[in-house]
């Protein structure tokens, strides 16, 4: 069978040291849990310099985020690329007193709570997304 996931880098950075057939097992419960099943997923992790250049062009936003999500989605079959920016995760990790690795796997699962159709940007959603992301994060056995 095809794996489903791609882990890819762009820019200056290294791949996480990450379980990673732990995080796609984890990624596949927490989409089951939402009603979907995993279709291929690229999460790409790059630096600063890669992601803003990335929000500039695609989104025409001109600021740091942690993570793009592009969702492809097909009804319940997820699809979608997720860039996430290696740097911004180690700064939000220092500015809310989380582990890297903790606040790695939020963004990570992030991504996927988006693709299940979770916003976080209109009134009242931040908390909705964060309180998916939190019962993720206590699914995770990596």
């Amino acid at each position: 069978m095809e794996n489903k996931f791609q882990w890819l880098t762009r820019g200056s950075v290294e791949l996480p040291d990450l379980d990673y057939p732990a995080i796609e097992s984890w990624i596949q419960e927490v989409a089951n849990l939402h009603g979907r099943i995993c279709g291929p997923m690229a999460y790409i992790f790059c630096d600063d310099a890669t992601i803003i250049d990335v929000n500039r062009r695609f989104l025409n936003h001109d600021y740091y985020t942690d993570i793009i999500t592009f969702d492809d989605t097909r009804g319940r079959l997820l699809r979608g690329d997720m860039f996430i920016s290696l740097d911004t995760v180690r700064t939000n990790a220092e500015a809310v007193g989380a582990t890297y690795d903790r606040e790695l796997r939020r963004v990570i699962i992030h991504g996927v709570l988006h693709l299940c159709g979770i916003n976080d940007k209109g009134p009242g959603e931040r908390e909705i997304m964060e309180a998916n992301e939190d019962e993720a994060l206590a699914l995770l056995k990596a």
